[in-house]
């Protein structure tokens, strides 16, 4: 809901009032909300991508052109199977894709088995001294309740699974960091990313709508001028 989303844009902008201030980290991170996210910014963002982040928990979203976009400007993707995730995975080849998280089968057996999220929470120190930030006030000059819920959909609720994909979400992080040491592993990954996304076109969607969905066939060009 509005309410929600608001909230973590709120949160984008205090963590990054925080990290942004601390010394230790100065000169190598920086975090930025950008507001009016518009096809004129993302002339400028896209191409500037090394890793593009695209999360949905598996089931939850059927297509994504971001991660599209990312991968054509040579950005490597990091992801859950989900969505057109799978379908770039697939083009680009699974060695230049970092995937990560249950799969939707495996999202509806937890479900199905009762899951339970804050068996998560207690037993991961480092998962949950990162949600008791939320309300411990260091994010919100000692308001602990201004992010509470956001902490109370987490490990009371999480809807979207998110702390049973948490883990391994680390992990594959954990492997971009080393990819990203070897440059010129990393480059080659890009490359091959970015020459096999070719499928994506739009010439080849299209075409595929017209035969698959719609049953129209293309009109000669003679035919197209009198038409228009």
């Amino acid at each position: 809901d509005y309410f929600t989303a608001k909230l973590m844009i709120k949160l984008i902008n205090t963590v990054a009032a925080v990290v942004n201030a601390d010394s230790d980290v100065d000169d190598r991170l920086k975090v930025v909300f950008l507001p009016d996210f518009t096809t004129k910014l993302t002339e400028r963002i896209y191409p500037a991508i090394d890793l593009a982040e695209h999360l949905s928990t598996a089931g939850t979203e059927a297509a994504d052109t971001g991660n599209m976009i990312a991968a054509l400007n040579g950005g490597l993707i990091i992801g859950t199977p989900d969505g057109s995730n799978i379908e770039i995975r697939d083009a680009i080849g699974a060695d230049n894709f970092f995937e990560f998280g249950r799969t939707a089968e495996g999202i509806d057996d937890l479900r199905a088995n009762n899951y339970n999220p804050s068996e998560l929470y207690y037993t991961h120190p480092v998962l949950k001294q990162a949600i008791d930030l939320l309300v411990s006030g260091t994010l919100s000059h000692g308001d602990t309740e201004l992010f509470r819920p956001l902490y109370n959909l987490l490990p009371f609720y999480d809807q979207y699974l998110l702390l049973a994909d948490y883990q391994s979400y680390i992990d594959t992080q954990e492997q971009v960091s080393q990819a990203y040491r070897d440059t010129e592993q990393w480059t080659r990954k890009s490359i091959l990313s970015t020459a096999r996304i070719g499928r994506f076109s739009c010439d080849r969607a299209v075409r595929e709508y017209c035969q698959e969905i719609w049953h129209v066939k293309p009109m000669a060009e003679s035919q197209q001028y009198v038409q228009a």
